[in-house]
């Protein structure tokens, strides 16, 4: 079992705000349902296979991709699955929501004065379909995404790449995300404050770190 932690931010000692986006800023649910369920059943019908032998078979594709940019790669999928993937997507786009508390955190940064980026491993078109869906870029400095860097959030090296494109201070700068992995990464470049996303879904229990301070909503922010 994870120990709880209370995330506290002193926000004098912060300039920059970065935000993952899936699972961070918006609920998860509809990744897992596009990516275990929507795909896989998709998928079984136009290659004449059972739903369960489709999902294995994709599943175990995906993990061996993940943490690379080629996950999140929806041009990718549509090569390689033979699928519409983009098209698939915006089928479903109805469940693409945010979390609760996102806007209100934004305006929050936004009133304080602090740069605010997106910074994301999901393709450019994903990202096109889930602004549209969610308006929620107007609210950022910039949105940068990982095939812009050449490397996933997972290697540190995106992380340097990001500071010379930017120019911010790491020290004064807070990153948020729900994948401990890309916490560690971000941790070893030494920023001034990482927080995890504890309820990246909202059909998944809480599951809190016990190695950076958590949240469930970002309403634990407004301080």
């Amino acid at each position: 079992m994870t120990r709880e932690k209370t995330a506290i931010i002193d926000w004098n000692l912060i300039d920059t705000v970065l935000l993952d986006m899936d699972g961070t800023l918006l609920d998860k649910h509809f990744d897992d349902y596009f990516w275990e369920h929507y795909v896989p059943e998709v998928y079984a019908g136009q290659n004449n296979l059972s739903i369960a032998a489709a999902k294995k078979k994709l599943l175990d594709r995906y993990q061996s991709l993940e943490g690379t940019l080629a996950w999140t790669d929806l041009d990718y999928w549509s090569d390689n699955l033979g699928l519409d993937i983009p098209a698939l997507k915006i089928k479903v786009n109805h469940l693409i929501a945010i979390h609760p508390y996102v806007p209100e955190f934004l305006k929050f940064c936004r009133t304080n004065g602090k740069k605010i980026y997106l910074v994301t491993n999901a393709h450019s078109k994903t990202l096109a379909i889930k602004m549209e869906k969610t308006a929620l870029a107007g609210y950022f400095d910039r949105i940068i995404c990982s095939e812009e860097i050449g490397v996933a959030k997972e290697d540190r090296g995106f992380w340097q790449i990001l500071e010379d494109l930017l120019r911010f201070d790491r020290r004064r700068t807070m990153f948020a995300d729900d994948t401990e992995r890309v916490l560690d990464s971000a941790a070893t470049f030494g920023f001034g404050k990482l927080i995890f996303v504890a309820k990246p879904s909202s059909k998944v229990a809480v599951q809190h770190s016990d190695r950076y301070d958590s949240i469930e909503y970002f309403k634990e922010l407004l301080t």
